[in-house]
């Protein structure tokens, strides 16, 4: 008889097409695990937050608890990433974080949880080309809790605002250009004037002109009136 509602405490159909173990192998590893891997984690959610939620199956008088919790990491920055492993001493714990924990909230997201065949040195980093998670690299919406917009969508962005500035210093050279090597300094200045500066050094040398004339005219009115009386 088919059933109706899912069951809660089975593994999902995920397989890690990375993994190297067959599939006969890591159905045997998922019936015994007692690791779980926790997806869908904002960036900002501590490993305190996570102990405390998933120490709620915790069955510490059969001698079980969390044993500990790998966060995942951004391969390049080392930051959290948005994904962890928590490993229990009883796979009987992580089943109930199956049917009880898995698609409730955590720091305002849902998360979900899946059995994991067992933790290696190297998986708590992302595989992203960005370093961070697949998911996060084709991700269209903005999602602050995962450091904003996608991976590509965040390079499409930065091409484009790249492509705008070049356009726009190609337009003021070419504006620049326009004016006969002057450049926007002499763009305002209308043709047939120079600047203050010059016009003022012409006027000043106009006057010195003027007065060095009227020196010599004095000059020689004194030199003939010298003679006359020498006369």
């Amino acid at each position: 008889m088919a059933q109706v509602v899912a069951c809660l405490d089975q593994p999902s159909t995920y397989r890690d097409h990375r993994s190297e173990l067959d599939r006969e192998t890591e159905r045997r590893l998922l019936s015994r695990s007692s690791t779980l891997y926790v997806g869908n984690l904002s960036f900002y959610t501590t490993e305190a937050q996570i102990y405390e939620l998933f120490s709620a199956c915790s069955r510490t008088d059969q001698g079980g608890g969390i044993k500990r919790i790998i966060m995942g990491l951004d391969r390049n920055q080392k930051t959290p990433c948005g994904f962890a492993f928590v490993e229990y001493y009883l796979h009987e714990e992580a089943v109930a974080c199956l049917r009880y924990i898995s698609g409730t909230k955590l720091d305002e997201r849902v998360i979900r949880c899946d059995l994991d065949p067992g933790y290696k040195e190297g998986r708590q980093f992302g595989r992203g080309k960005s370093g961070g998670q697949v998911r996060d690299e084709f991700r269209q919406e903005y999602d602050s809790g995962r450091g904003g917009w996608g991976h590509q969508k965040m390079e499409e962005e930065r091409r484009r605002q790249e492509q705008d500035r070049m356009r726009s210093k190609m337009q003021f050279d070419t504006y620049a250009s326009s004016f006969g090597g002057l450049g926007m300094a002499g763009a305002d200045v209308p043709r047939g004037e120079t600047d203050g500066h010059e016009r003022h050094k012409r006027e000043r040398s106009a006057d010195e002109d003027d007065d060095r004339h009227r020196g010599d005219e004095d000059g020689g009115k004194r030199l003939r009136g010298d003679d006359d009386d020498d006369e």
